[in-house]
């Protein structure tokens, strides 16, 4: 446990966040860890890929139990790092200090800014690993979970008065669904929409608000879901690329025993499946995005079922 925790302390940076991918169990060698040391400088901090907010958490968790005062304060640290990457709109970029790429947008994407609020609500609801924040700081994490819970309620794609769900990236002024890689466009994306939706869901005492956010995006889960659809992955003919090598394919196949699936993207205004190639040119089916991107994405998604299986659950919590 302590191993992790030092490991994370390491890694590190002087602005209080961790760049990504990067093993916390590895067992590093003293030249290692003077190389971690001397780039503490290098700024490459991120949400992504699940990095920085469950840092915080890890160490958090073992000074609950180990009570060495320089994990807690690398949590302060990280907590302090996370109050000043948010914008003022209240949504988080992907990485900070901002870089000049999709990566400045408000991101949803691998659970980036939602993560960044259950940490938030984990400390506002008082989970006990988290005692060591004093009340100063709890008031500034409130006002900053607050600003992101405004935030979501927001941006939630309306079209034609008619409110759906969210997209993975907004632009970080204009608040407008935008571009993240070039073949992931600007659309309704119910992958990431699922997990916004599950969070509003875990929230006790749910103002109007966030029961209408949740309602809505219910409704467009049930009215965009497809039936008897199943995407099967089938061998092919060996084909290198220079972003992979593969000896696969995907198609999508009818399936009268398939469960209910999404794509991951929808057109926005016309809510049509929509699918991209690397050329950022947009199609509708799966079998014209070029084989690369068609075996290497996750162009469908079962997510919004979880959203579905807890709903009568989460109406009868709500009606008490």
């Amino acid at each position: 446990m302590a191993a992790v925790a030092d490991n994370i302390l390491l890694y590190q940076k002087n602005n209080g966040g961790w760049p990504k991918n990067y093993d916390i169990m590895a067992i590093l060698t003293e030249d290692q860890k003077d190389s971690l040391i001397a780039a503490k400088n290098i700024l490459n901090t991120t949400f992504d890929n699940g990095t920085t907010y469950t840092h915080i958490t890890c160490l958090s968790k073992v000074y609950f139990v180990i009570k060495d005062e320089r994990y807690k304060a690398a949590a302060l640290k990280g907590l302090d790092y996370i109050l000043q990457a948010q914008y003022a709109n209240g949504g988080w970029p992907q990485y900070y200090p901002l870089e000049n790429n999709y990566s400045r947008c408000i991101t949803f994407n691998d659970d980036a800014m939602i993560g960044i609020m259950q940490l938030l609500k984990d400390i506002i609801d008082g989970k006990k690993q988290y005692d060591f924040i004093d009340a100063n700081k709890k008031q500034q994490l409130l006002a900053s979970y607050n600003k992101g819970l405004d935030c979501i309620l927001k941006i939630q794609i309306n079209d034609a008065g008619k409110p759906t769900a969210w997209c993975q990236q907004y632009n970080e002024i204009t608040m407008q669904p935008t571009w993240a890689r070039k073949f992931e466009p600007p659309s309704i994306c119910n992958g990431e929409s699922s997990e916004i939706v599950l969070f509003l869901m875990s929230i006790k005492q749910p103002s109007k608000e966030i029961i209408a956010a949740v309602e809505n995006a219910v409704t467009w889960f049930n009215e965009s879901k497809i039936l008897y659809t199943r995407v099967k992955t089938i061998p092919a003919e060996k084909l290198i690329t220079p972003y992979k090598v593969t000896y696969q394919d995907k198609i999508v196949v009818v399936d009268s025993a398939a469960p209910p699936i999404w794509t991951r993207y929808y057109e926005l205004q016309t809510h049509k499946p929509l699918f991209c190639n690397r050329d950022s040119k947009v199609v509708y089916s799966l079998a014209a995005v070029e084989r690369e991107r068609r075996d290497g994405y996750g162009w469908y998604t079962y997510e919004p079922q979880k959203v579905l299986n807890k709903y009568a659950e989460w109406k009868t919590a709500i009606s008490k």
